[in-house]
């Protein structure tokens, strides 16, 4: 027993060697395959939210298109270069202010977002130049976003809303007695944003309404990648303030789509509208009491293009808004 005792313990000795330096690669290779897996998770995790960083960069920066014409070159409406301040005097506004003789009638043009005042596929001369024949003075005029030189971000509304009240003060300091906001895309969800904040504006007309909230956010960002919803909209919700300023939040958009104004808006929208669902326009135009407010939903029409689309009926049906609320102050100030 002995002996077979001691040939036993140098061969179980020599196992235990073999099995230690065997363990110990099978470890070293197993952390290496734990960190290799973890090393890819988190790339993957940082182009993720890089991904969003650049989509939240891209809608706070949006490339606008130069000026390339004027009033008088593209419709021979006599104008004069206008500058005036935000009412927050956060920047000097740039823009262009048609005079119709003795008129005191102001429509302020609110273009849309990636545009500037001339907003060519709309197109914004023709419309003010609509709105000249008609005897009312015509404001156009820039968002900071859209601006020649010290570019502002684009912010939804929340400092395009000072920029638009600066404009409608200066209409009323040009002896305004009616103002009309006429907005289009951002430009008409910043009107009504506005509008929550003065009562200087007698009516409004609003084509194509965006309101940027989160739903509208997700709809526009789906038609370009198709990313999930969560949680996509919680890291941008994070990255917009670090990027522009502006939290979701900070924009009444749940406050905006509870209110009666007390102002008459015609809103227009087009059934086919990939960027605002028209939905929007629905349920803002149900919330309104005023006798003059309506709202024209076109089949198969889209977003910014209705009155390329029906140019004779946007037409007709603007005229008889406008001329109603001209009726209707006509009728309250002689009753007063």
């Amino acid at each position: 027993m002995n002996i077979l005792t001691r040939t036993n313990a140098p061969e179980s000795h020599s196992i235990q060697k073999l099995t230690q330096p065997t363990s110990s690669r099978f470890i070293r290779v197993k952390h290496i395959i734990v960190a290799l897996v973890l090393s890819i998770i988190f790339f993957l995790l940082f182009c993720f939210v890089a991904l969003h960083a650049y989509i939240a960069w891209v809608l706070s920066n949006p490339t606008v298109a130069p000026i390339y014409s004027n009033p008088l070159t593209a419709k021979s409406m006599a104008y004069e270069n206008v500058t005036f301040p935000a009412l927050d005097d956060s920047r000097l506004m740039h823009g262009w202010y048609i005079p119709a003789k003795g008129s005191k009638r102001t429509i302020v043009f609110s273009h849309g977002y990636g545009a500037n005042r001339e907003e060519s596929w709309v197109p914004m001369y023709d419309l003010a130049h609509y709105a000249h024949s008609l005897n009312y003075n015509v404001l156009m005029f820039d968002y900071g976003f859209a601006a020649e030189y010290n570019k502002d971000v684009a912010t939804g509304g929340k400092i395009e809303t000072q920029q638009l009240l600066g404009a409608i003060k200066l209409a009323k300091e040009r002896d305004a007695e009616q103002i009309i906001v006429w907005g289009f895309s951002m430009g008409a969800g910043t009107a009504l944003q506005a509008g929550l904040q003065t009562n200087d504006v007698d009516a409004m007309i609003l084509d194509s309404t965006f309101l940027l909230e989160p739903d509208t956010l997700y709809h526009n960002i789906k038609n370009q990648i198709d990313l999930p919803r969560h949680p996509s909209l919680e890291i941008l919700e994070l990255l917009f303030p670090v990027l522009n300023g502006t939290s979701l939040n900070q924009i009444p958009y749940q406050q905006v789509k509870s209110k009666d104004y007390p102002f008459p808006i015609f809103f227009i929208h087009g059934t086919q509208d990939e960027k605002a669902p028209f939905g929007i326009a629905e349920k803002l135009a149900s919330n309104q009491s005023n006798p003059l407010s309506t709202s024209w939903i076109v089949e198969d029409s889209h977003h910014e293009l209705i009155f390329r689309e029906h140019s004779r009926d946007y037409l007709r049906r603007v005229s008889s808004f406008l001329e109603e609320v001209k009726t209707n102050i006509n009728t309250s100030i002689l009753k007063e």
